[in-house]
């Protein structure tokens, strides 16, 4: 009974379906690893200037995430500028050398805070102040308007045999890229406005709306069907406020609604909250992060943020797995470099289906996603900028409903010579995502969730990822972070990928049965040049070679070849 599952509607309710997420912004939901705050007119009143930069350090934290956002950015500095000398500030952001980012913030003083005036193009009418609409009184109003567009190219995608490895996909549609060079061209723009305004006391509502019209033409991974697609991005509503004690102690609460984005550390859980590519087109640059709904609180204590969250991602339709996640995270930095994180999941409601050669324990249970539970520890030393940094992430999967015990381990060391040329970083990561041991009820493999993010963090591989997700693998990553100059920025990598288990139920259906644990190595480059503040150019080659077990794998009659792929995307955003 549990083969026949196989091959009745695996697409449908298993695994993702080979959705690839590429880096598409700089500085959105980034770890950041440094906020430097710079006066550019300085006080001769050395204790102001101090008080200020420290004002703007705090306030930066009153949106309590982990990543940076500059939204969010905007809107706390429009506080400052608000309750200081301060009249103007200016957000740069810069590639760190661990693949975060350094956030610089510019502060211009006036002589008095009387000299402090309204601004904002709905108010003056003057371009310069754009994208500033309003700041009145506290009332601080921005728009958003992000542009990109991107050219890719394979040659034999899906290891040239997309007959194999896309029979049943239900995201395909006419003829799919395959053996021999394919290419298209997509892009987006993704507008909006993001407000903040006093309520009284340290309370402050806040909210964005944003929308996104992408589109995509010639032969991608799934498709050759021209599209062209408009959607709600941001939706949200939120309500903000802190207070800061007479000893320097900074409390910071927030509550919000509605369609936004929302991460949990490094992505190893959750970072995927949307799905990009088929009617919505834009595959590749992936625009779409917000939640069809994500209710979130959050309270930080100084360096210490606890939150609660309720998350349905915004999935593509035809392939909805129609799952809710509720869920608590805690993360706090300690004395001598130390993050550490821990976070407990679990799934309210999911049609995901699950899929095993044994029955579960009992036999009467639906093996599926829905009851999952998730129990996750993570911590990163990092004394310095640059030096010896340490990464590791564990968790623990189980279900109420049938017997399992899945798990996710990653470890990774690295080395940063920040005071070398090109400020070379050598990092070395292992990851081992659990599979199914057939030989027993218990059901093993590892529920990926909403794992991903970009190729510097759990897509892992270029390639090979549209192919097996993070699910009964095991990854080798050697990966280097190169900077020729200040705005250029290379990251090699070198992948090795192994299976935990051979039997693969639940991947793709060409792979159900591995013909031994050996699956593929990749070499793959990415090239950044941050041409200024507002412009991005970004692009990656990268070379997959399957192996022989792949290759004898139960579903893969004939040969298959190595994929290559090559991609290049210039942003622009305001």
């Amino acid at each position: 009974m549990f083969l026949a599952l196989l091959t009745s509607g695996l697409w449908n309710a298993s695994a993702p379906v080979g959705l690839a997420q590429v880096v598409a912004v700089e500085d959105s939901a980034s770890r950041v690893e440094a906020v430097d705050v710079t006066i550019v007119n300085p006080s001769a009143d050395t204790a102001l200037n101090a008080r200020i930069i420290d004002l703007i350090r705090r306030e930066l934290r009153a949106f309590p995430d982990g990543t940076f956002s500059r939204a969010a950015a905007e809107l706390a500095l429009a506080r400052v500028r608000r309750t200081s000398p301060v009249t103007e500030t200016t957000i740069d952001v810069t590639p760190g050398a661990t693949g975060g980012v350094i956030v610089t913030i510019g502060a211009i003083l006036s002589d008095a805070r009387a000299a402090a005036t309204e601004r904002g193009y709905m108010l003056t009418g003057d371009r310069s102040d754009l994208p500033v609409l309003y700041d009145r009184n506290g009332t601080y109003i921005v728009g958003k308007l992000e542009l990109l567009s991107m050219a890719y190219a394979n040659n034999n995608a899906w290891y040239g045999r997309p007959d194999l490895f896309l029979n049943g996909n239900p995201l395909v549609s006419g003829d799919p890229a395959g053996a021999g060079t394919d290419a298209w061209v997509e892009g987006f723009i993704h507008a909006g406005i993001y407000g903040i305004t006093p309520l009284g006391g340290s309370a402050q509502l806040y909210g964005g709306l944003s929308g996104i019209l992408s589109g995509s033409t010639g032969t991608e991974l799934f498709t050759d069907a021209t599209r062209l697609h408009f959607g709600i991005e941001d939706a949200y509503i939120g309500i903000v406020g802190g207070d800061t004690s007479a000893e320097g102690n900074r409390l910071v609460w927030n509550l919000t609604a509605g369609r936004k984005r929302f991460a949990i550390g490094e992505g190893f859980l959750i970072a995927n909250s949307a799905s990009n590519g088929q009617d919505r087109a834009a595959l590749q640059s992936n625009p779409r992060w917000a939640a069809d709904m994500l209710v979130l609180g959050q309270v930080r204590y100084n360096d210490t943020l606890v939150e609660a969250f309720y998350l349905d991602p915004d999935e593509l339709p035809v392939v909805d797995s129609r799952t809710k996640i509720a869920g608590l995270n805690a993360e706090t930095r300690l004395e001598g470099g130390w993050q550490l994180g821990a976070t407990y999941l679990s799934v309210l409601e999911s049609d995901f289906g699950y899929f095993a050669t044994t029955p579960p324990d009992p036999a009467t249970a639906t093996l599926g996603r829905d009851g999952l539970e998730v129990f996750d520890l993570r911590f990163r030393w990092q004394p310095e900028q640059s030096g010896l940094f340490v990464v590791g992430e564990a968790a623990l999967q189980r279900n109420d409903r049938f017997d399992m015990k899945a798990t996710g381990i990653m470890g990774e060391v690295g080395y940063s010579f920040a005071d070398a040329k090109w400020q070379p970083t050598v990092s070395y990561r292992l990851a081992r995502f659990s599979g199914d041991d057939p030989a027993t009820a218990r059901f093993e493999r590892w529920d990926p969730l909403l794992s991903g993010g970009n190729g510097e963090q759990w897509v892992q591989g270029i390639n090979h990822f549209k192919v097996f997700q993070d699910s009964n693998l095991i990854a080798h990553r050697l990966q280097f972070r190169l900077r020729p100059s200040p705005k250029i920025e290379l990251v090699p990598q070198l992948w090795v990928f192994k299976a935990d288990s051979t039997t693969n139920l639940g991947g793709n259906p060409a792979l159900s049965f591995l013909g031994g644990a050996d699956l593929a190595t990749e070499v793959n480059l990415t090239a950044k040049w941050f041409v200024s503040k507002n412009t991005m150019l970004q692009g990656h080659v990268a070379a997959t070679f399957p192996s022989s077990d792949l290759n004898a794998a139960s579903g893969v009659t004939g040969d298959i070849d190595p994929w290559v792929s090559a991609m290049v995307f210039l942003r622009v955003a305001f």
